[in-house]
């Protein structure tokens, strides 16, 4: 929820915080100073800088983004839901960049974890296949295609559209 700028801002007030509250004998409040503290480096590790890139991402503010989300020293150590919206968003990072090799290894690393929806993953699963085509890879495109079916049911009728248009692009190159 924070940036490291701001986590570090308010470990420091916690941490001299703990140190006057130790000095007064208030130990007490001295634990939850400390509590506080560990807190901070818990949420950093599990949490990271996620919502601040995402806030930048959703506004079009690709560098700042990507600044953000390179906070993050070890992926990693994100919780299991955290690590696959970090992987969408670096994805899509990179496929402003035009970096479509690491875009559609983000995006592959992404389709593995939990998403928010199932248009999400299906989202993600249909970039795969989208670069494979542009790439010429089409056996892996084919494949990833295949993925989204399971989920026909449940996506919206704009990625039905999207992934008839990457079926048919699919049909012209590999008939």
């Amino acid at each position: 929820m924070f940036s490291n700028r701001t986590r570090l801002f308010i470990g420091t007030i916690f941490f001299l915080s703990l140190i006057l509250l130790v000095d007064k004998h208030w130990y007490e409040l001295a634990a939850l100073a400390l509590m506080m503290i560990v807190l901070l480096g818990w949420d950093y590790l599990r949490q990271g800088t996620l919502v601040v890139a995402a806030r930048y991402f959703h506004h079009k503010e690709y560098d700042k983004a990507e600044r953000s989300l390179l906070e993050i020293l070890k992926p990693e150590w994100l919780s299991k839901n955290r690590r696959g919206y970090y992987e969408f968003l670096m994805a899509g990072v990179c496929l402003q960049k035009q970096d479509f090799d690491d875009a559609e290894k983000h995006y592959e690393i992404a389709a593995q974890y939990p998403l928010r929806s199932v248009n999400d993953h299906v989202a993600t699963l249909v970039h795969v296949a989208n670069l494979n085509i542009r790439l010429g890879n089409f056996e892996k495109a084919k494949a990833y295609l295949e993925l989204t079916e399971k989920h026909r049911e449940k996506i919206n009728a704009k990625m039905k559209d999207v992934i008839k248009r990457l079926h048919e692009e699919l049909k012209k190159h590999n008939p």
